[in-house]
Parts: structure tokens; C-alpha cells; sequence
């Protein structure tokens, strides 16, 4: 059923976002991402300092999939 739209803004839109006016019948956004990381990885800031004597990251996986999309 047509309509109409007044203003519109969008302030922010991801990598898997869908952004639509009008008639649509189905939107399904996709996505899926596995991330490995060690220790002080994700450390941010000014003047971080990180004493790691020893780290290891285990990406071993025994299953095939762990976010299923179909």
C-alpha cells in the first residue's frame, strides 16, 4: 500500500543493516564473524603498559559451524 514519507535521517547503519521506504514483502540481514584474540588484545588508551611472560590463543574448533544461517 503506497504512503507518504515525511523527513527521514539516518544517523548510523552497520555492515548488516537494511534501510528501506516503501512497500517490501521480507528483509532478512546476514551476518556472522568469529573473532580470536590473546591476552591484552583489546587493550585501548593512552600509556597501556601489558607484561604478558607467556600467552597463547587457542583457536581450535571441533565443530563444523557455530552460527548457522540459512
Amino acid at each position: 500500500m503506497p504512503a507518504k514519507v515525511g523527513a527521514v535521517k539516518v544517523s548510523n547503519m552497520g555492515n548488516s543493516s537494511i534501510f528501506n521506504i516503501g512497500d517490501v514483502y521480507s528483509m532478512c540481514p546476514e551476518s556472522n564473524a568469529k573473532t580470536y584474540a590473546g591476552g591484552g588484545s583489546f587493550n585501548t588508551g593512552d600509556g597501556t603498559y601489558i607484561r604478558l611472560g607467556e600467552s597463547v590463543t587457542s583457536v581450535r574448533d571441533s565443530d563444523a559451524a557455530d552460527q548457522n544461517i540459512v
